[in-house]
């Protein structure tokens, strides 16, 4: 019998995925690793000089969007469809972690909202625009970021990102579970702290906070962005074709610890 060797260079090929913020961080790495697994990757995101270089290195397409505006969102995904024929992996990975948004007592309305509406709306708003393509192709893969956050408690808070990651949590478990039958896949991306332009920017500015995090990681550091891409890889992979509605934790150990290691 001849066994043909696994080619996982290829385990994207033919497919078509959109990542947005996908011009840094996370969202890069996964733009890079998409690409080297065969996937043809769009990029979207709000900084176009990051953008087209990003989508150049990885030889995709870039399209500026506001993830938070409708028609923006769905002009990305129906300009993904038309132009190259599918929508088969939406990675909605965009997200803002600003200073202002602290904890409850001093965090004020205008900062709340503005979280909620990048964090959380804009992953209702990509979800339903890529749902309207798979939902035709009867097949499709939507991870949506998540956080280590939205299942465990914080005294280091933030307190509209913290819920926002929550809803993205909750919404992605339904809609796994709404669409299951109809052979689209949707899971929750839950990181820990992964060492990102966002959170090397937050940390640089309160290293105290930074060390009360970096003390519960039982591996004892952050996270590499590429360690996620893998991750991210897997679920947008038909060799994740049974996970759907997924709490689908990367995170070094947090959520599992009562102590760490000295």
């Amino acid at each position: 019998m001849t066994i043909t060797p696994l080619d996982l260079t290829q385990r994207l090929a033919g497919k078509v995925a959109v990542i947005t913020g996908g011009a840094s961080g996370i969202g890069l790495a996964t733009a890079r690793r998409f690409a080297a697994e065969g996937a043809t990757v769009v990029i979207g995101d709000m900084d176009e000089t990051t953008g087209l270089a990003a989508a150049e290195l990885v030889g995709g397409h870039f399209i500026k969007v506001n993830v938070t505006d409708e028609a923006q969102v769905n002009a990305l995904f129906d300009t993904t469809a038309s132009t190259y024929g599918s929508v088969d992996i939406a990675f909605n990975n965009a997200g803002i972690s600003p200073p202002e948004d602290d904890s409850i007592v001093t965090t004020e309305l205008p900062a709340w909202e503005k979280v909620q509406d990048v964090n959380l709306k804009s992953v209702y708003l990509c979800c339903r625009a890529a749902l309207r393509h798979m939902v035709k192709q009867g097949k499709g893969s939507i991870i949506n970021t998540a956080s280590f956050v939205a299942i465990m408690g914080s005294a280091t808070s933030q307190i509209s990102y913290t819920a926002s990651k929550g809803g993205v949590l909750a919404m992605s478990r339904e809609l796994g579970v709404q669409f299951a039958r109809e052979g689209i896949r949707v899971n929750a991306l839950c990181p820990g702290p992964t060492s990102t332009p966002l959170l090397q920017e937050l940390f640089a500015k309160d290293p105290e906070r930074a060390a009360r995090r970096l003390v519960h990681i039982p591996m004892g550091r952050f996270a590499e962005a590429d360690e996620l891409a893998a991750a991210v890889a897997f679920l947008a992979s038909d060799d994740s074709s049974f996970i759907t509605a997924s709490t689908f934790i990367v995170d070094g150990g947090i959520s599992s610890a009562y102590t760490t290691p000295l």
